[in-house]
């Protein structure tokens, strides 16, 4: 299962709520592409019936079923450091990433 950070959460509700009309929750996937064969996807979205859907802090998490396999035992944290900012996936599935760190092989 996928956990997000009390911090990841709280930026995604944030900005999530900036949005109109206001989301249904997030979108997390696994897409093919990158210089290492995978990358990661995230989106608001209002869900499907096919997803899993996980809830997190009042937040709703939506996964596909073909990137739910890729995303078990991943943590989301969301980083401020003197570089910039952003979402940081902790994978413990995966064996190589690419040298920019935007892509990972398992």
């Amino acid at each position: 299962m996928i956990t997000l950070t009390p911090k990841a959460v709280e930026k995604v509700k944030e900005i999530m709520g900036q949005q109109n009309p206001v989301p249904g929750g997030l979108r997390v996937a696994v897409v093919g592409g990158g210089c290492s064969g995978f990358s990661y996807s995230m989106q608001f979205d209002n869900g499907s019936e096919q997803d899993k859907t996980i809830a997190l802090d009042d937040l709703k998490v939506f996964i596909d079923p073909m990137s739910l396999m890729y995303l078990e035992g991943v943590e989301v944290d969301f980083m401020e450091t003197l570089e910039g900012s952003g979402f940081k996936f902790n994978n413990p599935n995966v064996k190589h990433t690419c040298g920019c760190g935007s892509s990972f092989q398992v």
